[in-house]
């Protein structure tokens, strides 16, 4: 007897049901302290281990009610990106988020944010993802499990983390910059940036760096930097460029111990003088104890601010000198 066409149909409606995971976490913080960490994209890089850097490309509605972000994270050993668009809710403390263009091997994702007071004043948080793979491959459904289950978790209690800081977060987390003005073209500024590979035997505080780029515009970096003392420390990080915007971000992946987190953009800007304004920007989290296992057990967070600062900002300082030259001398060559 032929198959009756009920059957075939929940055979691929079996085959194409996508696949539901839940994760959730309890926090010791007021709701609505959590809600605002998750609804504020500016700010995920800095809380969110595996996000690299996010763009609001459209925002409509009330308080930012629907919006259209562009991504970059980190999945697996790569850094993918993807399109979502996500509806935010905050008297229900709900964001709802689906990919409208993905990343192989996803097909489609989406999910959900929860967040619920509980009745001792803690918050608990869930995370609901939904997800296809290309073809309904085995394989990659594995890989997007394993990724989703990961990057959960580190997302989750990365937040709780975060989140319980409290009012102590604004003592940890600052941003700062430093500029140059550049009587040349930003093109040429932005090319001594993007060719970091080259940083060794341009800049005097690079001893070793080793760039991979697997994909036009998003690098992986592993660099030695020379400190005054002579000393050197190594950073791991994550670079995207926009050559049409001469913009680049990137996000440290390891870091010195004093800190939590960095992240940075260099950004060239043609000034109606006709000269470039070429500026260098750090955002960091310090990280109590490592601040003490770094400086002692009587350092203060204002004099690591000050270290930090003084340590990230010579060598950007250094780094747009030697890029202001190269750009000036590429000019007086043309």
């Amino acid at each position: 007897m032929a198959p009756t066409a009920t059957s075939e149909t929940a055979e691929t409606t079996a085959r194409t049901a996508p696949h539901v995971t839940e994760h959730a976490v309890t926090v010791a913080a007021p709701p609505a302290a959590v809600y605002a960490l998750v609804a504020d994209v500016s700010g995920w890089p800095q809380v969110f281990g595996p996000t690299v850097h996010v763009e609001v490309l459209e925002e409509a509605g009330p308080e930012g009610g629907e919006q259209l972000l562009r991504i970059w994270a980190i999945a697996g050993e790569r850094v993918r990106t993807w399109t979502s668009r996500r509806v935010l809710d905050p008297a229900a403390r709900t964001i709802a988020f689906r990919q409208v263009v993905t990343a192989a091997p996803v097909a489609s994702m989406g999910g959900e944010w929860r967040i619920q007071e509980l009745e001792d004043g803690r918050t608990r948080v869930t995370l609901l993802h939904d997800y296809l793979a290309v073809d309904d491959d085995p394989a990659a459904e594995e890989m997007i499990e394993q990724a989703v289950d990961r990057n959960s978790r580190a997302e989750l209690l990365a937040l709780k983390n975060t989140a319980e800081l409290g009012d102590a977060r604004e003592e940890l987390h600052f941003t700062f910059s430093d500029s140059e003005t550049v009587f040349g073209a930003a093109g040429d500024v932005y090319a001594f940036l993007d060719r970091a590979d080259l940083w060794p035997e341009r800049l005097p505080h690079v001893a070793r760096l080793d760039l991979a780029e697997d994909e036009p515009g998003i690098q992986h970096m592993d660099m030695d930097t020379r400190s005054p003392d002579g000393s050197t420390h190594n950073t791991t990080s994550v670079r995207v460029c926009f050559e049409d915007r001469k913009v680049i971000v990137y996000k440290q992946l390891r870091v010195p111990v004093a800190m939590s987190g960095h992240t940075g953009r260099w950004v060239i800007e043609s000034l109606d003088d006709g000269t470039v304004r070429a500026t260098s920007w750090h955002t960091v989290t310090l990280d109590p104890e490592g601040v003490r296992t770094a400086l002692g057990p009587e350092a203060t967070l204002a004099e690591a601010r000050t270290l930090v600062r003084n340590a990230l900002g010579t060598n950007s300082s250094t780094t747009l000198r030697h890029a202001k030259q190269f750009a000036e001398e590429a000019r007086g060559d043309s």
